[in-house]
């Protein structure tokens, strides 16, 4: 096996540095993966300036990365669902499998959860990384990695939309068109909705939305009232929405949404900023509004799966930009900045073979 383990390595705050790594040591229910096609995310971008997200602190060196997909290089003496070869999608998050949590189905909020790329624990943008057999799902031939490894945010979207209850007929609103909210657009669409409205204060996301399928766009000023801007909604949609999923984490985009929601109807919050907000809570309580919270995803992969497979999702349009894994800093900057109408940047990671170079 190659000892080529080019690894991403992130040192602290504005220090993320290209490393050779030992190639880890496979457990018995564990696989080990030539990674191939790992999406920056806004937190791995969030870790890079800042060092922390909340209470997750970067104390030590850390590799970055988590939306991934990679190939079985070798296998654990229990693994009988896989085998070498496969092309795989990566849930990123490992839990115990044996809390009340865990048990009850809702594994995303497993205190013991071993997550990708979230201190204290290693990401996967490597060139060889280790993974639970069981959180590795083997793609069809006709899905491409770059599709596996967006899988990751898609789960994201399908989770809040099911948190939001969204089904046939659904009316619903997104703030944020984001790669986030473009993902939960998609998933919303997929799930049965028959309007969706999508909001953002940069006309060229809300463009890249009405491709996508937003059947209204609104854009935003920022001088405007989450009130006035609810009474927009409205207009724009010919009525309240029923469901609200909130995708930027702005306490202005948090008040818009319960403002905007028909009374009975469903708030989501994904996106997350400050620690603490100022809401119109009675004005919610009155309505009988829900305000849910959303952390990751649970149950998902498995739909985001089927979702893009099926041809009904196509998140190939969500990847804008490549980098090979040497060009990780560039790849970083591009993301980080927007540049070039960034919206999922791509890093593919395994060598390439200079007599047949891949095209990216």
């Amino acid at each position: 096996m190659a000892k080529d383990n080019l690894t991403a390595v992130l040192h602290g705050i504005e220090d993320l540095r290209l490393e050779q790594v030992p190639i880890p040591e496979i457990a018995d229910n564990e696989v080990l993966l030539a990674m191939d096609s790992v999406g920056i995310c806004g937190s791995d971008v969030h870790y890079l300036a800042h060092g922390r997200i909340g209470d997750f602190v970067l104390t030590k060196p850390m590799i970055i990365g988590h939306e991934s997909a990679g190939v079985v290089a070798k296998l654990g003496k229990k693994v009988t669902t896989l085998k070498v070869g496969d092309r795989v999608a990566i849930e990123p998050g490992v839990p115990c499998r044996t809390c009340d949590q865990c048990k009850l189905g809702k594994y995303n909020l497993c205190p013991g959860m071993v997550f990708c790329a979230t201190p204290p624990y290693d990401g996967n943008l490597t060139r060889y990384y280790k993974h639970a057999a069981d959180f590795c799902f083997k793609l069809p031939d006709h899905v491409t990695m770059e599709e596996g490894a967006l899988l990751e945010p898609l789960s994201v979207g399908v989770h809040a939309c099911k948190r939001a209850e969204v089904t046939l007929g659904s009316k619903v609103l997104i703030l944020g068109a984001g790669p986030i909210g473009l993902v939960t657009l998609m998933a919303a669409q997929a799930m049965g909705a028959s309007e969706i409205l999508i909001t953002d204060l940069v006309q060229q996301r809300l463009d890249v939305a009405k491709e996508l399928g937003a059947t209204h766009t609104l854009l935003l000023k920022r001088e405007q009232t989450a009130e006035e801007t609810a009474v927009l909604v409205q207009k724009t949609m010919g009525c309240q929405p029923d469901k609200s999923i909130d995708c930027c984490g702005a306490e202005s985009s948090a008040r818009l949404a319960i403002f905007a929601t028909r009374s009975g109807g469903i708030v989501v919050v994904v996106g997350m900023g400050a620690a603490e907000v100022k809401l119109p809570l009675i004005n919610a309580l009155a309505r009988e509004v829900d305000i849910r919270g959303v952390f990751r995803y649970c149950n998902d992969y498995a739909a985001a799966l089927a979702f893009v497979a099926s041809g009904k999702v196509n998140v190939k349009r969500l990847v804008t930009h490549h980098f090979d894994i040497k060009d990780t800093a560039k790849a970083f900057e591009t993301s980080r900045k927007g540049l070039g109408g960034a919206i999922k940047v791509m890093i593919h990671v395994q060598p390439r073979d200079t007599n047949n170079p891949r095209k990216f």
